[in-house]
């Protein structure tokens, strides 16, 4: 297959164009057009080489969870009318990333370890290890700081900086809760553990909604629960499905995005690894078979689905 690296299109219509990391997103009238690409990030960075399928991969499988959880919450999704592209109402953000965490992992395990005891002004108990179960899910939101990277907050400091008010703010946490228990059983019907994952709204004609992706790779952790007992009491790395393994190859070739650190170089070898590694999770957690695209012009493509699909938009 012919990576997708980037999109430009020019939509009928068409008022915006923005290029995040993964994403390439035209808006439409009060319509967004989400194209997820084959780019891959680590630590805010861009790496060079794009994975084959992986915006495939993303785009499928946050559509199916948010098909999956739209009885706990609405959410921005109206069609994805081709393997890449997902199509739905431009909503207004609300700057507030809500992170929820089952286990002591990521983020978490590294500031418990350097002795820190409350995370987001949530309190957390001593004597835990790396990857332990906590004693109930906890949510540790971030914002987004100046210099763009995500900064720890407390639902005081959201609130009383008027990010956004506490009705807003109680809803959102609500929605978390749900969607977080939803998440952890339809883990645990495919023989998963959802470790920790995040959750994003945006406004849409005074309704709070559901945006962006959920549940997916990049958003989220996810354990193997068969062998995670025993793997654990030996105090051994747990067998994971996310994009942790990709950030540990970088980390252990020197980079970890700071300034003046050159991103290594990945390996054919390494790039069929991570995509297999995509596609593997796509098809443990929905049960579905991924099909995979052999086409040399994925753009042609995208198009021609795309300008139907707008065509038959209300």
């Amino acid at each position: 297959m012919q990576p997708i690296v980037e999109t430009h299109f020019q939509l009928p219509g068409q008022t915006d164009f923005y290029r995040g990391k993964v994403r390439d997103v035209y808006t439409v009238g009060d319509r967004l057009v989400v194209i997820a690409t084959d780019r891959i990030s680590a630590f805010d960075r861009i790496l060079p080489r794009p994975i084959p399928h992986k915006g495939a991969v993303l785009n499928q499988m946050a559509a199916y969870f948010l098909e999956a959880t739209r009885d706990i919450c609405p959410n921005w999704l109206l069609s994805t009318p081709d393997p890449n592209v997902s199509i739905g109402y431009r909503c207004r953000p609300l700057r507030v990333e809500m992170v929820v965490r089952g286990y002591l992992a990521g983020h978490a395990a590294r500031q418990y370890a350097a002795g820190r005891r409350t995370l987001c002004g949530v309190p957390l108990p001593e004597g835990l290890r790396e990857n332990d179960p906590l004693p109930y899910p906890i949510i540790t939101p971030t914002t987004k700081a100046a210099d763009g990277h995500d900064e720890d907050i407390s639902r005081e400091e959201i609130i009383e900086r008027g990010i956004v008010s506490a009705e807003e703010y109680a809803l959102m946490e609500a929605y978390t809760q749900a969607l977080f228990r939803r998440g952890t059983q339809m883990a645990a019907q495919r023989g998963l553990i959802l470790v920790d994952t995040k959750y994003e709204f945006g406004e849409y004609r005074g309704q709070i909604m559901l945006i962006d992706e959920v549940h997916t790779p990049d958003s989220s952790r996810y354990f193997y629960a068969d062998g995670y007992a025993e793997r654990q009491a030996l105090g051994q790395r747990q067998h994971q499905l996310s994009k942790e393994f990709v950030r540990e190859w970088l980390m252990a070739r020197g980079f970890q995005g700071k300034e003046g650190q050159p991103i290594p170089d990945m390996p054919d070898g390494f790039v069929r690894e991570v995509s297999e590694r995509y596609i593997e999770l796509f098809e443990q957690m929905t049960g579905r078979s991924f099909v995979r695209d052999t086409s040399d012009e994925p753009l042609s493509r995208i198009e021609r689905n795309l300008l139907r699909a707008l065509q038959e938009l209300p």
